[in-house]
């Protein structure tokens, strides 16, 4: 079976700086996510990605697992999607939202550092260079609409990332979420989750929400649930890595 074009529509593939994450692996067959793995353990293009990650959906039998495993990657996580119909969607603007269009780039950043401190998702190899440096090449010219610190009364809690998904036209996704510690358990994620998805709503006009997060991350589950979010799909997160001359990812 040939890697051709009409192949690669059926996967979703987020190219960064210095890494790819293949998404909606649920719309290949088996035999197919097996060509796609021998694809990327032996073509030289994919070899040379730093950082490679495929979400493997959850309705693939182990073999796909172990087939995984043998080409060097590994399981880095279990994650959840939830979805949700934008079309009834409002809320209070609880808190004063505030882009990168009106706010210094470091600033936001130590907050978003702040906000990522003890995160129940799985770790991450990349430093905040690196993270902004996937925002722009992923979000293009408008990222600075999408790099938003909310703020309660004059006090910064968290970030909050709201955009729509590149090769889409009204799919609303949340590149982050995250309150500073300080600021946790004490039912802001809900609120400022309800909010994101009205601004995803009528600033970004999307017509659907989809999130993801770690199997372990309890509180946001909750917040997708609360907040009328639908279980929309289960994958388990394999990762390889590749060492560069720059060291590893």
């Amino acid at each position: 079976m040939p890697m051709d074009d009409q192949f690669w529509k059926k996967v979703k593939c987020i190219r960064g700086e210095h890494y790819v994450i293949i998404e909606d692996t649920k719309y290949l067959e088996t035999d197919e996510i097996m060509l796609l793995i021998d694809h990327l353990t032996s073509s030289n293009e994919w070899k040379k990605t730093p950082n490679l990650s495929i979400l493997l959906n959850s309705k693939f039998p182990a073999s796909v697992n172990a087939y995984l495993f043998e080409n060097g990657f590994h399981l880095h996580d279990e994650t959840v999607t939830y979805k949700k119909d934008l079309t009834n969607q409002q809320s209070d603007p609880s808190f004063q939202l505030v882009s990168l269009n009106n706010l210094p780039e470091e600033t936001f950043t130590q907050i978003w550092r702040e906000s990522m401190k003890d995160s129940l998702n799985g770790p991450s190899s990349f430093d905040m260079e690196d993270y902004m440096s996937s925002v722009r090449t992923e979000l293009g010219n408008s990222y600075r609409d999408s790099c938003v610190v909310a703020y309660e009364q004059d006090k910064a809690i968290g970030v909050v990332m709201p955009h729509i998904e590149p090769g889409t036209r009204q799919e609303g996704r949340l590149f982050y979420l995250g309150l500073v510690r300080e600021e946790r358990k004490k039912g802001k994620s809900r609120v400022l989750h309800n909010q994101a998805l009205t601004v995803l709503k009528n600033d970004f006009k999307a017509a659907y929400y989809i999130g993801s997060t770690s199997v372990k991350n309890g509180p946001m589950i909750n917040t997708f649930t609360r907040n009328g979010c639908s279980l929309h799909e289960r994958n388990r997160v394999f990762k390889r890595h590749v060492f560069t001359g720059k060291g590893q990812l």
